[in-house]
């Protein structure tokens, strides 16, 4: 293993390494390292070094084949003080344990019950637009994804909480993108404002969340929200359920990794769909067919191939989870490169996802590319926007299912007349989020 050479990759400052670059375009440095050093580049973000691989078969070496040998990346455990040892955070057997424990909660019978709540929310939000408004349409597609993932994970009103919960995301992700793009990023026990902030958003998020947590405990009416499932799981091996810290880390990731992703991928589908009146008209023609002027229901889901085919390709152009972050526990080997224990392994989404070599015109919104058959020369791992492997994303089923009825309500409704498609640009910060909002004026068909 000593023999092997370290990948190779571009010059940089004795001291930032490549940080002023990553600095500024995050996602073009990404493009422009493979695009220059080829799948596996080496990098330095100050002290910290680093491994892009962009190749498939790396990729699934990584996340499925030696899955064992690599833990999450130190970018996200910049989220530890939020989400604690949740399930996104969480190593080894403490993850195994509450993998076994959540998993029952997203079987396709739990999701497909969540159905009718979700497209009520998508209704009520449309009920609310008036016609030939001017919306932000990745604000409403927080909202509503926050209030489908209260509803369904916690049983109870968003509305009340909105505000708090929506700035304290916020916050969280401008404080994830300091600390990550930072040659030595302020310790969080130090006592610094900055860190004062983040503690701050976080007793505000834990007030509400523990607040429920206790009545959820003392309720034993039988709730089929997650929450209470939750609260009602219990190991197979000796019969144990969640501390209420465990249980407090769960909900935190749910609510927030839960709401922020969906939001994201319904905000850039809409964007896309604005920018496409082709692809619009050939979804009108599909909800004409299937639904007849009905509300959708989980039944209608297989029909919707379309709606679909749209989906993957809007996360295909914008993955919500934009590059997955991996660090080996000991040396190993990829692509004939060898990779040191405790360096950063980043696989981008971003850019495998537009990756000429898989994808026929890349930058183009093409739909019709995910028609059945067209894909199967596609290497499995040049498309994951849910990640892959034993650590997949464990609500993927949940947010595709989300997001399908969202599209079917929507679009049969109301026209997006896109305000300012030149401006809008993704803005990776813990997700991928269009800035600075994708303003839409809502017309009424």
């Amino acid at each position: 293993m000593h023999r092997k050479p370290i990948p190779p990759g571009p010059p940089g400052h004795w001291f930032l390494g490549h940080l002023p670059e990553f600095r500024r375009d995050m996602l073009a440095f990404y493009s422009r390292l493979a695009r220059e050093y080829g799948d596996v580049v080496s990098y330095r973000l100050g002290p910290r070094h680093a491994v892009l691989l962009t190749n498939p078969e790396h990729i699934e070496q990584v996340l499925v084949t030696e899955s064992r040998n690599f833990i999450k990346s130190f970018s996200f455990r910049l989220l530890r003080p939020i989400l604690g040892n949740g399930l996104l955070l969480n190593e080894a057997e403490p993850w195994l344990r509450q993998r076994r424990l959540i998993q029952p909660l997203f079987s396709r019978q739990q999701i497909d019950a969540h159905a009718p709540l979700m497209v009520d929310c998508a209704r009520e939000m449309i009920d609310a637009w008036q016609p030939g408004a001017a919306r932000d349409l990745h604000a409403d597609m927080m909202r509503l994804a926050l209030n489908i993932v209260t509803k369904t994970l916690l049983g109870s009103e968003v509305n009340d909480h909105v505000q708090v919960v929506s700035a304290a995301a916020d916050a969280i992700m401008l404080d994830f993108n300091s600390r990550f793009q930072s040659a030595i990023p302020i310790p969080f026990w130090l006592p610094h404002p900055q860190n004062w902030r983040l503690k701050a958003q976080v007793r505000r998020l834990d007030a509400i969340l523990e607040e429920i947590i206790c009545r959820r405990r003392a309720d034993s009416s039988g709730r089929t929200d997650l929450l209470s499932l939750l609260v009602r799981a219990r190991d197979d091996t000796d019969k144990s359920g969640m501390s209420d810290a465990q249980l407090r880390d769960e909900v935190m990731t749910i609510f927030l990794a839960g709401h922020e992703t969906t939001a994201n991928v319904l905000s850039w589908t809409c964007f896309l769909i604005g920018r496409h009146p082709e692809i619009e008209e050939q979804l009108l023609a599909e909800y004409k067919t299937v639904l007849a002027g009905r509300a959708p229901t989980v039944a209608d889901v297989p029909a919707l191939k379309l709606t679909e085919r749209v989906l993957l390709e809007a996360m295909r152009l914008y993955p919500p989870a934009y590059v997955i972050g991996r660090q080996p526990v000991r040396d190993c080997e990829i692509g004939g490169y060898r990779i040191r224990a405790g360096w950063t392994v980043m696989i981008p989404q971003w850019v495998v996802h537009r990756d000429p070599r898989y994808f026929d015109r890349p930058e183009a919104f093409d739909p019709d590319r995910w028609a059945e058959g067209r894909m199967l020369q596609v290497p499995k791992y040049a498309y994951f926007p849910f990640g892959g492997g034993p650590r997949i994303c464990i609500g993927n089923s949940f947010a595709m299912l989300e997001a399908i009825l969202a599209l079917a309500v929507m679009v049969p409704r109301f026209h997006f007349r896109l305000q300012n498609p030149e401006e809008v640009v993704p803005w990776p910060s813990v997700t991928l989020r269009p800035q600075p909002g994708i303003k839409a004026v809502v017309e009424a068909r």
